[in-house]
């Protein structure tokens, strides 16, 4: 958490001992430096005010490296998404299939069969808090690589989305498990930064994909490897992770929930607070851990359905609703539309060179990357809520001069027009990635209790899938039929969506994970989450030297 007036202050308990007044039996002789600031939580302030841990101590650098092989998990997705948004421009691959050109309901088929995969596969997350959350990310992995054979070798359209089935029931697999994961082990000062990084690796996938068509297109074009090529580097990056996920410590959560609790004090003490097990961070995490865990126990074997964990309670049912919301924002606020139909969107603007689309969408992959990358910091700063409002905002913007622009070129064949319309739509995606895609399964993780997360990662890749298999199957007939008044509707959409945010969604940054029970037990937690408390931090000099001491105000 970053010292500064922005930080909230939810209590702190009167045994706190960071509150024990200063007297001359505790050595104190005087004040040296003091400060007044407003925190999210006082016991997590007192526990990281006397000795923050070191972000580039060795626990945390080693935490880290685990992090870059998990995060290769999120490059399946973007891989997909940009793969066949490339190669449906590619005249050789609808040829073989017999696929139409115009983005017809056909082309819709292939690209939603993926959707429909991921709502399967996210039936099967339950694994996660059966067997620990390693093992679904190995089998997702590893079914990946059985679907990539499938789909690079398929002689018939009918084969190649069984394989494209494969491939999103086992990515699913992945990829709703990796996020849980990824929330579960990040440090709570950095936990947006840490974990958030995870989904900016779709960019990469996207960016393999796409230097890869066009490469393939380039040098390939009188063959079908210039499409086939492509698919079989779709396994690259779930190989690695298959070969390399049994080497990372497990999630300290499930570890507690399994009554392990050495190792995952262990896991604390390494990863958290650089070795220090006397470190305060180490005792709060393990006790507000067990604390939640014993009022709310991870489901079992027998009530791995049992939804009501979901919903049996007021605070459930908003964390829920949060989760639902989220989930649908994230697929649907037309940036779906964008990233896999691009080529039929510059189509529009009378931009139909094969190698200038597939350029394109490497640029657009790139710009993304950056943003998102730049975003995840900058929500452990400003925080969840001001980041997603004011990028919404900037999506409306975007999308109402993209509607303009592209009007103004269907009416009148303007090539200033067209340029506008074709540079909004990046500036869209660039706005979109800055403050969306590190979020984007994150936060979904972030507000469920641990006892809720499997559940509700099942409940966040179903929705996303549902909202992706909705827009991707109806874009190609929505905007052969209404052209530019596609986005007018995303305009009042995401103002509707900003709305939501603004009024419901709750502010996570600054709080461990258990931290956030008593903001959704609150009569508006969305106001609980911004309200702000004060504490003194210290530096005070004392027969030991100096130390730094954290009190209520």
């Amino acid at each position: 958490m970053d010292e500064v007036g922005d930080e909230r202050l939810k209590t702190m308990p009167n045994n706190s001992a960071s509150q024990r007044v200063m007297s001359e039996d505790d050595g104190f002789k005087g004040v040296i430096d003091e400060k007044t600031l407003n925190v999210a939580n006082a016991d997590f302030a007192a526990a990281i005010g006397q000795n923050k841990p070191n972000p580039f101590g060795k626990g945390h650098l080693q935490l880290y490296l685990c992090c870059l092989l998990v995060y290769l998990v999120s490059t399946m997705n973007g891989f997909d998404g940009s793969l066949m948004g490339s190669i449906n421009a590619l005249p050789n691959y609808l040829n073989y299939y017999n696929l139409p050109e115009n983005g017809a309901s056909s082309t819709g088929i292939v690209f939603a069969i993926f959707n429909v995969g991921q709502m399967t596969g996210s039936l099967f997350v339950w694994i996660a808090d059966w067997q620990g959350r390693r093992m679904p990310i190995f089998i997702g992995c590893f079914g990946v690589i059985i679907g990539t054979i499938v789909t690079a070798t398929a002689p018939s359209l009918g084969v190649f989305i069984g394989g494209r089935f494969l491939l999103s029931f086992f990515s699913t697999l992945a990829t709703t498990t990796a996020p849980m994961y990824m929330v579960e082990i990040a440090p709570p000062m950095y936990r947006a930064t840490v974990s958030g990084l995870y989904n900016t690796l779709y960019y990469m996938g996207s960016i393999i994909a796409t230097t890869t068509v066009l490469g393939s297109h380039m040098h390939l074009d009188e063959t079908n490897l210039d499409w086939r090529l492509p698919l079989w580097l779709q396994m690259l990056c779930p190989g690695f992770v298959a070969l390399g996920i049994w080497f990372l410590p497990e999630s300290p959560r499930y570890l507690i929930a399994r009554d392990n609790q050495e190792e995952a004090r262990a896991f604390f003490t390494k990863y958290h607070a650089n070795g220090d097990a006397n470190h305060p961070i180490v005792r709060l995490e393990m006790d507000e851990v067990n604390d939640s865990l014993r009022e709310h126990p991870m489901t079992g074997f027998g009530t791995f359905f049992d939804l009501r964990v979901l919903f049996k309670t007021r605070s459930r049912r908003y964390r829920t609703a949060l989760n639902f919301s989220f989930s649908w924002f994230g697929q649907f606020s037309g940036n779906n539309v964008i990233s896999y139909y691009l080529p039929l969107l510059l189509d529009n603007v009378n931009v139909t060179n094969t190698n200038t689309k597939l350029l394109l969408n490497v640029i657009y992959a790139l710009t993304g990357w950056v943003a998102a990358t730049a975003g995840a910091r900058y929500h452990d700063i400003f925080g969840r809520r001001k980041m997603l409002i004011s990028a919404t905002l900037g999506m409306v913007v975007c999308l109402a001069i993209t509607a303009g622009t592209a009007a103004g070129y269907e009416n009148t064949g303007s090539q200033s027009s067209s340029s506008a319309s074709i540079a909004f739509i990046y500036i869209f995606g660039v706005v979109f990635a800055f403050a969306y895609t590190s979020m984007q399964p994150i936060y979904p993780a972030e507000v469920m209790r641990t006892d809720m997360r499997a559940k509700g990662m099942w409940l966040f890749q179903f929705t996303a899938g549902l909202a992706g298999f909705v827009n991707t199957f109806a874009a190609p007939v929505a905007l052969q039929n209404i052209g530019y008044w596609f986005y007018v509707f995303f305009v009042f959409w995401d103002l509707f969506e900003a709305a939501v945010i603004y009024l419901f969604y709750v502010e996570t940054k600054g709080r461990t994970l258990e931290e956030l029970d008593e903001v959704f037990e609150a009569k508006n937690p969305r106001k609980e989450s911004v309200r702000v408390v004060q504490v003194r931090k210290r530096v005070v000099v004392g027969s030991g030297g100096e130390e730094v001491r954290v009190e209520k105000v």
